[in-house]
């Protein structure tokens, strides 16, 4: 049998995201819940949280990004667990014997739809929280509102790319929820309480620099998404590994 072409390879893992009911749906979740929270959240207290002053104009419209970001880690959980339910693993290898090229194919495959989700998802947000703003909405050609709306895509993409390389790396997405949503919803303020500066340094929080007009603390904003980059890589490295080294 022929070795499958990286075009084909690309093709079969959207199919897979495709036709998984729940990966799928994480990541259509990722758009209707930027709009959900949008629409709950702003018409009843937009304008009192932007009149106090007391935080960043521009990183306020997207305060849904801390339920965003669940859609974002669910679907990179469900996209690489997929592989692990009912001898799926051995199917793909079967199918695509380099182990490398799969992964890599479900990679680009996987973080490609969390960018357009994500990127549609941070138009979304600025634009739905703006409508209900009045004198307080932040104008599109403000400093930092169109990096803002792609940096928000960028974040989301390499959130769903962390949450799915610990996903190869543990055989579990129940882990791997277990783990990164406390953290993302809890653990990181409480460490930020407690020290500000090391929490600085935590995926989710150097990623939402991004999303600021005026980036808070040492890092800037795309210094901030590069750190949560390395985050990703390190995480993806380690999905590749356990790939690489593990029976299927």
């Amino acid at each position: 049998m022929s070795a499958l072409s990286p075009a084909a390879v690309l093709r079969s893992e959207w199919i897979k995201v495709r036709s998984v009911r729940s990966s799928f749906g994480s990541l259509l979740a990722v758009l209707g819940a930027a709009l959900a929270v949008s629409l709950a959240v702003f018409p009843a207290i937009g304008q009192p949280e932007a009149a106090t002053g007391e935080i960043d104009r521009l990183f306020w419209l997207y305060y849904p990004v801390n339920f965003v970001q669940i859609a974002a880690i669910s679907f990179g959980a469900t996209a690489a667990s997929s592989e692990f339910l009912n001898g799926a693993l051995r199917n793909s290898l079967a199918a695509v014997p380099r182990r490398t090229l799969l992964y890599g194919a479900k990679t680009a495959v996987v973080g490609a739809a969390a960018l357009v989700a994500g990127v549609a998802a941070g138009f979304a947000m600025f634009f739905t929280a703006n409508a209900f703003l009045g004198g307080y909405a932040v104008g599109i050609g403000e400093e930092g509102a169109l990096r803002s709306c792609f940096g928000a895509g960028l974040y989301l993409a390499l959130i769903t790319l962390f949450s799915m390389g610990l996903t190869f790396l543990l055989r579990s997405a129940v882990a791997v929820l277990s783990i990164l949503i406390p953290f993302v919803l809890i653990v990181s303020f409480v460490i930020g309480g407690v020290s500000e500066g090391a929490a600085t340094w935590l995926p989710d929080r150097a990623g939402r620099q991004i999303l600021f007009q005026e980036p808070l603390g040492p890092l800037g904003a795309w210094t901030g998404l590069g750190v949560t980059a390395l985050w990703t890589g390190a995480a993806l490295l380690a999905g590749w590994w356990s790939l690489r080294r593990r029976d299927a």
